[in-house]
């Protein structure tokens, strides 16, 4: 659920250039469109055409920032997940100090900003089955957040807040994974689906039971 890096830290995103420049904004103009796009048809559905159309520029412009609308989607996925690393912080190392409240905060965290930018997450969830690229960058993503999951379940542990029981590693994985599936059943209205109003709260639950065996875990 957060990232195995520096907290504050930041993957660096395809095709990003030190400085602002009309090359920049172009960029951003096709990644805004490719975003605004997709809140509207599926992925398939958008052509290179209407990315270029949209962000003001022809098709061989937009071939100098981007080598096909894959990169494109693949360079709004690095951005969601940065803005999801930054968003969690440091909120895990503050864990011990109020550990329901921590965990709430950094999943209502991810909420956010998944939901805010719910169009890229399903686009991804549609090709993630045949494009290989967008498979390998989530699962490295995944895998951040499985290792910082892991280790934070460790050193509750360590403490005497959480009870032994499955591997760490395991635990994390099967948590995050619920989430991704849940936040996307929620998303896409793909039922059976948590509720939004009640997603954040129904995870959290699950998680502490999970960790804790309780849902009121002791605080530091």
């Amino acid at each position: 659920m957060t990232t195995a890096r520096t907290p504050t830290g930041a993957a660096p995103g395809r095709g990003r250039r030190a400085g602002r420049s009309a090359g920049d904004d172009r960029e951003l103009a096709i990644l805004g469109t490719a975003e605004r796009l997709l809140e509207q048809r599926a992925f398939g559905e958008i052509s290179i055409d209407d990315l270029a159309r949209g962000a003001g520029i022809s098709r061989p412009t937009f071939y100098f920032y981007f080598p096909s609308k894959d990169a494109v989607l693949l360079t709004l996925l690095d951005r969601v997940t940065e803005e999801a690393d930054t968003a969690a912080g440091d909120v895990l190392v503050h864990l011990a100090e109020d550990p329901r409240a921590r965990w709430r905060e950094l999943i209502s965290r991810f909420h956010a900003t998944f939901g805010g930018h719910r169009a890229v997450v399903l686009a991804c969830a549609e090709v993630r089955g045949t494009n290989a690229e967008v498979r390998r960058l989530w699962a490295r993503v995944l895998e951040r957040w499985v290792q910082a999951v892991e280790a934070a379940i460790e050193a509750e542990r360590r403490r005497g807040a959480a009870p032994p029981g499955l591997p760490a590693r395991d635990l994390a994985i099967a948590l995050n994974s619920m989430n991704e599936r849940v936040w996307y059943a929620t998303f896409a209205g793909d039922g059976p689906a948590v509720a939004e109003r009640d997603v954040v709260d129904v995870l959290l639950d699950v998680w502490l039971t999970g960790i804790y065996r309780t849902t009121t875990p002791a605080a530091g």
